[in-house]
């Protein structure tokens, strides 16, 4: 049995959601769902994009030759446990760090990307 995921949200790191969520708000056209000075977002052609407050955040240059996080995937799978055992067979490592309290699953993609993995519905 082969797992396959479906792109759930992307969520970006931000210095300040608000304003960011009205930019992407404004270019993306769409609503904002979602506004408070540490999380926002916006919704739009059924995809939805999160900014989060990041303490310290500095945005990357351009090129980026540090290789700072930016951004993480959600993804929706109907089974959590059966899902992260088939990434990581394909090259996800699961970090001891997870919050959400089983809700969903940080994975570590093979060049060190995190994303997460959230049951469906």
């Amino acid at each position: 049995m082969t797992v396959t995921a479906d792109l759930a949200m992307v969520n970006l790191d931000s210095s300040d959601p608000v304003a960011h969520a009205a930019f992407w708000q404004r270019v993306l056209g769409g609503e904002i769902t979602h506004s408070e000075p540490g999380y926002a977002m916006v919704t739009a052609a059924g995809v939805a994009i999160g900014f989060g407050l990041v303490p310290g955040y500095r945005p990357p240059a351009w090129p980026d030759e540090t290789g700072d996080k930016r951004f993480h995937l959600d993804l929706y799978v109907d089974d959590l446990d059966l899902a992260a055992k088939e990434f990581v067979a394909a090259g996800a490592t699961r970090p001891d760090f997870q919050p959400g309290d089983g809700r969903w699953v940080v994975l570590v993609d093979p060049i060190g990307q995190p994303f997460c993995i959230c049951r469906r519905g």
